[in-house]
C-alpha cells in the first residue's frame, strides 16, 4: 500500500516522516494469509464448509501461535518501533480496524501521540460481526432512497428496495448459471444464493462509486444474469492486502467472544443481509484460538490526544455512530460526517485536504470544513455506458 500512501500525503511528506509497520501476521512480516489458490469462481462461491476445512488446513501449517495477534500485543510492537527510530512523539492515522489500533496504542502509550485521526471508527466495544447486517442495511436504505429521489433512477429501476428484497429472498434456494471468470475467460457453472450476492452488495457499499452501478447490477440479476455482478466482486476484493489468519485473530479474540449466533439474528431483523454477513466469521471462530483481552479493553478510550474523527454517511461497515460514540471519551476530539461517502473518507480529496491541515496544526481546532458541504454522491450507471 506504499504507493497509494505516498500519493495521499505527498503534501504531508514535504514536512514529515511518514513510517509504515507490517503489523505483525501481515504484509512480510510473518503474514498468517489463507487464501483460495483454485483461479477459479468456485472460490468465490466457496461453501461456509468449504472455507472452514480450508482455514483448519492454514491453522496446522502456520509456523506460529496465533493467539498472540491481538491489538494490545502489536501496539506494543508499534511502541517499539517508534522508541529504536529515536521519534518522541508521533502522529498516528487509521482507517477502518487501524482506528481501533491508534485508539489502543493512544491508551497504552498515549505520552508518544501529538495527534490521531480515525476514520471509519471501528471501536474496541464495536463487537463486529453483531452489527455487521444493520449497519449494511443502513448503507443500503440510503442508496435506494437516493435512487428514488433521482429521477433517472427511478424511471429506469422503478420500485427497487422491494425488488431488492424479492431478489434475495429468492435466491434462498440457490440457481445454477454458466459465467466467465472476470480474470480467467473461462466459463464454469456455479450456484448462486442469497449469501453471494449480500456479499458483493456489501462489498460494493464500500464506495459511492461502486455502489453507483448497484441498480443495473440487481435488474441483471434478477434475469439470473450474475456476469456483472461477480465481475465486480473481484473488482474489489483486497486479498494481496488482507492476512485472514491474522484478521482471525483479532476479531475472535476481541469481538466474537462477545456474540452469539441468537445475538446476530436478532440485530439483523429486517435486513436483507440477515446473518449472511456474519455466520461464516462466528463458524470460524469456534476453531480459532483465542487470545487474552482483559475486559478493561472494551471500554471506550478516554484521552486529551487531539483527534480528528472521520465519518462517510454512506459508510457500510462503520456508520457515523461509530465515530460519535468514540468522539464522545476524547477531550479534544472533533467528529466531521462527510455526506456522499463510504469506507474511508481519505479516498476524497475533501478528506485528504482535511487530514493534511489538521497534522500540520496538531489541533481540530478551527479546522475549515467547508469543503464537507460540495461532496456528492455520484450519478447511478444506468446503462452500460454510465449515467443518462
Amino acid at each position: 500500500m506504499a504507493a497509494e500512501i505516498r500519493e495521499i500525503f505527498r503534501p504531508v511528506l514535504r514536512q514529515r516522516d511518514i513510517i509504515l509497520v507490517d503489523q505483525r501476521g501481515t504484509g512480510k512480516s510473518h503474514p498468517l494469509e489463507c487464501r483460495n489458490e483454485s483461479n477459479s469462481l468456485q472460490e468465490l462461491t466457496e461453501s461456509d464448509e468449504g472455507a472452514i476445512g480450508r482455514l483448519r488446513t492454514c491453522l496446522k501449517g502456520y509456523d506460529a501461535d496465533v493467539r498472540f495477534y491481538t491489538t494490545t500485543i502489536a501496539m506494543d510492537d508499534l511502541d517499539d518501533v517508534r522508541a529504536h527510530l529515536g521519534y518522541e512523539r508521533i502522529n498516528l492515522y487509521g482507517g477502518s480496524y487501524g482506528t481501533r489500533a491508534a485508539l489502543v496504542y493512544v491508551r497504552q502509550h498515549g505520552a508518544h501521540v501529538r495527534s490521531m485521526v480515525l476514520d471509519g471508527v471501528a471501536p474496541t466495544e464495536m463487537r463486529i460481526p453483531l452489527f455487521a447486517a444493520r449497519d449494511a442495511q443502513r448503507a443500503l436504505d440510503k442508496l435506494l432512497t437516493d435512487c428514488e429521489a433521482d429521477t433517472a433512477c427511478r424511471t429506469a429501476q422503478p420500485g427497487l428496495a422491494a425488488r431488492v428484497r424479492a431478489l434475495l429472498a429468492r435466491l434462498d434456494r440457490p440457481v445454477r448459471v454458466e459465467v466467465m471468470h472476470p480474470r480467467t475467460g473461462i466459463r464454469e457453472t456455479v450456484a448462486i444464493d442469497a449469501r453471494i450476492v449480500a456479499g458483493v452488495l456489501f462489498g460494493a457499499l464500500y464506495s459511492p462509486l461502486t455502489a453507483s452501478l448497484v441498480p443495473a447490477l440487481i435488474a441483471r440479476a434478477e434475469q439470473n444474469d450474475f456476469q456483472n455482478l461477480l465481475a465486480l466482486a473481484y473488482a474489489s476484493e483486497d486479498s494481496e492486502n488482507m492476512s485472514l489468519g491474522m484478521q482471525l485473530s483479532v476479531l475472535c479474540s476481541e469481538d466474537a467472544p462477545r456474540v452469539t449466533p441468537e445475538d446476530v439474528k436478532d440485530e439483523s431483523e429486517g435486513t436483507v443481509f440477515g446473518v449472511y454477513l456474519s455466520r461464516g466469521q462466528l463458524q470460524a471462530c469456534e476453531l480459532w484460538p483465542r487470545g487474552e483481552v482483559d475486559d478493561s479493553y472494551f471500554e471506550p478510550v478516554t484521552s486529551a490526544v487531539p483527534a480528528l474523527v472521520l465519518s462517510g454517511d454512506l459508510d457500510p461497515v462503520t456508520p457515523p455512530g461509530w465515530g460519535e460514540s468514540v468522539a464522545k471519551h476524547l477531550k479534544n476530539a472533533r467528529h466531521i460526517t462527510v455526506p456522499a461517502t463510504g469506507h474511508g473518507v481519505i479516498g476524497t480529496p475533501c478528506g485528504q485536504e482535511l487530514i493534511r491541515r489538521f497534522i500540520e496544526r496538531g489541533s481540530a481546532e478551527g479546522l475549515d470544513v467547508s469543503c464537507v458541504s460540495r461532496v456528492r454522491r455520484p450519478p447511478f450507471f444506468l446503462t452500460p455506458s454510465g449515467a443518462q
